[in-house]
């Protein structure tokens, strides 16, 4: 086994280890998620955790862990002797992203279940991490229906498996450990309300510390166990003050002042449901009793504040986490905490690189909008006048505008691609999936998942003579058994081809036409798309964002998105078909959706029109399915975007239409077929 590298030689990141640190010393705090940007020691101090995490004692031979003291009566290894337990060290079990549920939850031999009525059950993941941490990297990244299952063990502290009439229970109260990049795709909220605290984490700006972090590393990396020696003591007192905090743990009062404060704050942050409550008082006396106090005083309430309300707060997926820390201190001000420094001392300050307990990090990352350009701010001009309104062309920019801002987004229809498809489990598109309704049986081609009881009984019926049945029990034999087929939902990539040329970039028409890409970037997020964003205008066209899961990095390119110049309506139709290449090259089994935002009044160039159409009849061929919605206004209309989506093959909307009940089932009559859009019907 590798040499972790020690928690006390991580640099910096204070948040990060405190919030670490107080599911610990409690770990009914409710675990932690770990939101940064890629680089900054998440996973390193996750995995060093566990060297910290006291010994737990088991019954012996046990392969849920229970505890000896009070073994889980329903246990599936029971029922327990009265034996004294062994001590083994708490486990750290990662839950990779691709896992199937078998793996997590555990699997039954169905052949055996059917024939000798035995509960053979191999425990999963959620039973290794009993009594002990489940560490999921790429937390937001994972399959829906690993979430669902996530979601029910942390609930009821119990993992059940049903399958054919077969049920097996077992407890699985674990502490949940995410890590991830939020560049990558936002967490569904259930699951996010699930974790107890969350920081932010980012590197570090000083030139000192990293290059600090630099030499610890390459000093692990050329002798691991050397390392880890100099490290000993240090991780030695860490561990002992985690022991001696769990054990003054139960003393910590809690008492009704800091119990206001902390139902004020929830309150006046206006927080969805009691949980936040609940784990701000769990956090404020794991803080007291880190810092060795048995009293809750008002710092411990507004650092639990920091670390479990930011999370909470999101109202939709575009809203970055974060709390306001000068209401936060009003707040405890006008509850009884009159300070007049609130900030704590010691090591809850959260002072360190992390963002400041809980908030976001600032400056230039990526999914920050670029600085507006000269004159774009909203400060008079330097002659004292006042500058131009938004959508007023830029001085010296060759008559490119500022950005608009978006027109408030609103919910649409469901926009679908049509066939049966096999991609990633998602919530747009017909497909066949491990999850929805059955629709039929074969044989299974590798270990069966999904019985189908039906099936496997008509193919065993026949030859029960043969095989000499004489009881009751069903003579079941390999050949026999049959995998259920089933059809659910998937996430498509939407590839956005945004029209940003001087026709567009009237103020209102702007507007409108971001809110309604913003609307369906919601939409996106809703079904767990990934999505991508090309501009065109001008000369040429540009890929604002490649292909990703992160609908608020979509949404941060749409709001700064400038406007102005010609409309080279083939350049963007030929940008989307490089990338939607390349993105089936990299996932195949990934359908497109193309929606092409324009007016559809191609410029620039010999016969611009006719070049647009020979370039939308590239997609056609390949069978993308498309969605041209419809910007022209006007009393005059060209449709020349009817005439887009014609050679598209798909169908044209208006904005008006896209919040109308008339635009359900759109794009139903497309008739895409070719590859990656058809109907994918096995042999």
């Amino acid at each position: 086994m590798s040499t972790p590298y020690p928690f006390t030689a991580i640099v910096g990141q204070d948040d990060l280890r405190l919030g670490l640190l107080l599911n610990a010393v409690s770990p009914a705090v409710g675990g932690v998620l770990v939101r940064g940007e890629k680089g900054t020691a998440k996973s390193t101090a996750v995995r060093a955790l566990a060297a910290l995490m006291p010994a737990v004692s088991v019954v012996p031979g046990c392969r849920f862990s229970c505890d000896p003291a009070s073994p889980d009566p329903a246990c599936p290894d029971g029922p327990h002797e009265d034996a004294p337990g062994v001590s083994r060290p708490a486990r750290t079990v990662e839950l990779p992203v691709g896992a199937s549920e078998d793996r997590l939850v555990g699997a039954l031999d169905i052949e055996r279940a059917l024939a000798e009525g035995v509960k053979a059950f191999e425990p999963g993941l959620l039973a290794d991490a009993h009594r002990g941490i489940l560490y999921v990297d790429e937390v937001n990244l994972l399959h829906d229906h690993l979430v669902d299952v996530l979601l029910d063990a942390a609930a009821m502290g119990a993992s059940y498996v049903e399958r054919e009439g077969v049920s097996v229970r077992h407890a699985a109260r674990f502490l949940l450990v995410g890590t991830m990049n939020p560049e990558e795709g936002e967490l569904r909220p259930q699951l996010l309300d699930r974790f107890g605290l969350t920081v932010e984490v980012a590197a570090s700006r000083e030139t000192d510390q990293r290059v600090e972090v630099v030499r610890r590393r390459l000093a692990y990396e050329d002798d691991p166990a050397g390392f880890a020696a100099r490290w000993a003591d240090e991780e030695a007192e860490l561990r002992d003050r985690i022991a001696a905090a769990r054990a003054l743990l139960p003393e910590v009062r809690l008492g009704d002042l800091a119990l206001r404060q902390i139902a004020a704050t929830c309150a006046a942050f206006e927080v969805d449901g009691m949980r936040a409550d609940i784990v701000m008082a769990r956090t404020a006396t794991a803080l007291a009793a880190w810092a060795g106090r048995t009293d809750v005083l008002a710092e411990d309430v507004r650092q639990a504040a920091l670390l479990a309300l930011p999370h909470r707060r999101r109202r939709n997926p575009f809203d970055a986490p974060g709390l306001d820390e000068d209401k936060l201190d009003d707040t405890l001000e006008q509850n009884g905490g009159g300070d007049d420094d609130p900030e704590p001392d010691g090591p809850g300050d959260g002072g360190g690189d992390g963002g400041g307990g809980g908030l976001p990090p600032q400056g230039d990352g990526p999914d920050t909008p670029p600085p507006p350009a000269d004159g774009a701010d909203d400060t008079p001009g330097r002659d004292g006048s006042e500058q131009s309104e938004p959508g007023a062309p830029v001085p010296g920019q060759g008559g490119e505008q500022q950005p608009v801002r978006a027109g408030e987004p609103f919910r649409t229809k469901m926009l679908s691609v049509p066939g049966l498809g096999e991609g990633a489990a998602g919530r747009r598109s017909r497909a066949r999936t491990e999850h929805g309704r059955t629709t039929g049986a074969r044989r299974p081609e590798g270990a069966l998942t999904k019985l189908h009881l039906a099936a496997t009984v008509l193919a065993a019926a026949p030859h029960q003579r043969a095989r000499g049945r004489s009881g009751r029990g069903l003579v079941v034999r390999r050949d026999d058994l049959r995998q259920a087929t089933r059809e659910g939902r998937e996430g498509n990539l939407v590839l956005f081809v945004v029209d940003a040329s001087g026709s567009m970039a009237a103020r209102q028409r702007m507007g409108a036409v971001k809110g309604a890409v913003l609307s369906l970037l919601m939409d996106a997020y809703q079904r767990r798309d990934k999505v991508g964003l090309i501009t065109f205008r001008g000369r040429d066209a540009e890929l604002a964002l490649p292909p990703t899961s992160s609908v608020d990095a979509a949404a941060a390119r749409l709001e700064s998105l400038p406007t102005g110049g010609r409309t080279p309506v083939a350049a963007g139709l030929l940008k989307a078909h490089d990338v939607l290449r390349v993105e089936r090259l990299r996932d195949p089994s990934r359908r497109a959706l193309l929606v092409v935002v324009t007016d559809g009044r191609a410029t620039g160039g010999p016969d611009p029109v006719a070049l647009a159409a020979r370039a939308a009849r590239l997609h056609a061929a390949e069978g993308i399915a498309s969605v041209v919605v419809d910007c022209e206004t006007g009393p005059v209309r060209l449709g020349l975007a009817a005439d887009l989506a014609r050679d598209l093959g798909g169908t044209a909307v208006t904005l008006d239409e896209l919040r109308a009940e008339s635009i359900a089932g759109l794009v139903k009559d497309i008739r895409g077929t070719g590859p990656g859009n058809g109907d994918r019907r096995a042999a």
